[in-house]
């Protein structure tokens, strides 16, 4: 991933482990899947795209769900673009990564995945997008849709192989299932 030579210096990737985990009942960054906890699984992921890699636990404006941690990680990196993962996909791969960020042409566009006409993790966003979720944080907006929409993010939709590593566990039944 690393053969332009500079794009450790332009793309870091953030995990985003601050939320309350209210539907499943507690730390989803904390459960095991085998011998891992699923922000261990996916911090093994991140690290195979050799570029720097940080964990977001606490928001600087708390309790608005992900866009916490999205204005966190845009308000307080040196990157130019952020790679967005959530901690509670274990199953993404690097491959699926590494496609995402060749289609957001290395960094330099903004890009969600989409899945049946939902958008979500996970995401690039580039560090000149902080004012769109300035606005959305102000205007009470927490929706990544509307995030998408805002930064004029392209959409990737990757193909039925990747499909199940899109997977999150949000409650208990995603969690048993």
């Amino acid at each position: 991933m690393t053969d332009s030579g500079k794009i450790t210096d332009r793309i870091e990737v953030c995990i985003l482990a601050g939320g309350l985990s209210l539907r499943m009942g507690r730390d989803k960054s904390k459960l095991r899947l085998g011998g891992r906890t699923l922000l261990g699984h996916i911090r093994r992921t991140a690290k195979m795209l050799q570029l720097p890699v940080r964990t977001i636990r606490r928001d600087l404006v708390p309790r608005c769900g992900p866009l916490g941690g999205i204005y966190t990680a845009l308000k307080t990196t040196t990157a130019e673009s952020v790679l967005f993962l959530a901690c509670d996909m274990p199953g993404v791969s690097d491959a699926l990564l590494k496609a995402l960020l060749h289609r957001s042409e290395n960094g330099s566009t903004s890009i969600f995945i989409s899945a049946n006409g939902i958008v979500g993790f996970p995401f690039l966003l580039r560090r000149a997008d902080l004012p769109a979720v300035e606005k959305l944080l102000a205007e009470k907006q927490f929706s990544l849709q509307l995030l998408a929409r805002k930064t004029r993010a392209k959409k990737f939709r990757p193909g039925r192989a990747f499909q199940s590593e899109l997977l999150n566990a949000n409650t208990q039944a995603d969690w048993v299932a």
